[in-house]
């Protein structure tokens, strides 16, 4: 079950974050950060991200906002793509930030914005 589990988050996290995405992280994996890398595919990729309860746009809008609240830079942008791939227009993207202003603030809303314009820009 558990290797199930592995294969079924792996292949989600694969079509999210993009197979480039997912190789380098791979590549980069020694005895120290293993477990940890194992530790997000079973549980962020093979347990939740696969759960039938909301689409993965749900999922990406949710996140984008939650990497905003706690001004992620990195993760926000590597979900800005996952995002992206999940079917999310750029002008979707700008909601979620508009909406996060009202909620995680407008500092970091402009963050965010600097952030998406950066990954948009790279594309």
């Amino acid at each position: 079950m558990a290797k199930e589990i592995f294969n079924n988050g792996m292949k989600v996290r694969r079509e999210v974050l993009g197979e480039k995405h997912v190789d380098r992280a791979e590549s980069k994996k020694d005895e120290f950060t293993e477990e940890f890398q194992d530790l997000i595919t079973r549980y962020a990729w093979g347990e939740i991200w696969t759960r039938p309860g909301l689409e993965r746009k749900t999922r990406s809008c949710i996140t984008l906002a939650m990497m905003i609240a706690l001004h992620r830079e990195d993760e926000f942008k590597l979900h800005v793509k996952a995002a992206l791939n999940n079917e999310l227009s750029k002008n979707e993207i700008k909601e979620v930030i508009l909406q996060s202003a009202i909620y995680a603030g407008v500092p970091a809303a402009n963050s965010a914005f600097h952030w998406a314009q950066d990954v948009f820009n790279s594309l």
